[in-house]
């Protein structure tokens, strides 16, 4: 499902006019990069949570060349997906 297809969703099950929906939908989505982006968990409770991770530095291999590199430390972006949606899918 695309964002234009969220959107259109969303239109259509609360008579909202789009413009304004996809307004909603791409503040929404700044809110929760801004936030994670800080370190800031954000929960949304019967949806589930977006975290933000760290990976560890570890050692990779470039087969090309055949030499190790490492790979720093860095964060990255994660969903946690509540029992309730999980047992939905399920």
């Amino acid at each position: 499902m695309t964002k234009a297809e969220i959107v259109a969703k969303i239109t259509e099950k609360t008579g909202i006019e789009k413009v304004n929906t996809q307004e909603v939908v791409e503040a929404f989505m700044s809110v929760v990069k801004e936030a994670v982006a800080q370190g800031e968990p954000v929960y949304l409770r019967g949806f589930g949570s977006f975290i933000r991770k760290t990976r560890a530095e570890k050692i990779g291999r470039n087969i090309k060349k055949d030499v190790s590199i490492v790979i720093p430390a860095h964060n990255i972006p994660a969903f946690k997906p509540s029992k309730t949606f999980v047992n939905e899918v399920k």
